[in-house]
């Protein structure tokens, strides 16, 4: 059913300014917006493909020193679900942790499952959270609380989307003077 969502909002993607043009009765404030929301998402997208990648590679490294089997796997589970925001890199983490406990000794094991940990809270709760908030604009809250709303709203389709989701709230509310301050409230930096 998303699939198909999906590939019908892609078919009408073409006409979508048209109808935002006839919309706004001519005035390019509409069109102007949904610029905004699309490079909001495009800047999300980079920064957090840029953050899962090193966060792959760092996994990756960490699972060939440590000489846990088949590393390549376990950087790209780690790049891929750390798109993912928050529990992404904890469900990661379970299949490597537990090769190592099954391959290795409990001392592997341990230092597989610490270094994910500093990984994970160097580039998850530390890293991320400043460069998504000077990036993008949102308190590390918002960010935290748009995880669990969405998920809640549309599952873990809704987590993975969680952040872009609440830019397209966002950057529409601080484009009209009514709902101006509910903006400023989701704002990092007012």
């Amino acid at each position: 059913l998303m699939l198909l969502t999906f590939l019908f909002m892609l078919l009408e993607a073409s006409g979508f300014p048209r109808k935002l043009l006839a919309l706004s009765g001519g005035q390019p404030l509409l069109s102007q917006q949904a610029d905004r929301i699309r490079d909001s998402i495009n800047q999300y997208m980079t920064l957090k493909t840029i953050l899962s990648l090193l966060t792959g590679v760092l996994v990756a490294a960490l699972v060939k020193v440590l000489g846990v089997d088949y590393p390549v796997l376990w950087g790209l589970l780690a790049f891929f679900f750390n798109f993912v925001p928050s529990i992404g890199s904890i469900i990661a983490a379970v299949p490597a942790i537990l090769l190592a406990l099954i391959q290795t000794d409990l001392k592997t094991t341990l230092l597989t499952a610490g270094g994910y940990l500093i990984i994970n809270v160097c580039i998850g709760n530390l890293l991320e959270p400043r460069i998504m908030g000077r990036g993008l604009g949102l308190s590390t809250l918002v960010v935290f609380v748009s995880l669990v709303f969405w998920g809640w709203i549309l599952g873990p389709v809704g987590m993975l989307l969680s952040v872009p989701l609440t830019m397209i709230v966002k950057i529409t509310l601080e484009n009209f003077e009514q709902t101006h301050w509910i903006a400023i409230l989701l704002s990092a930096n007012p």
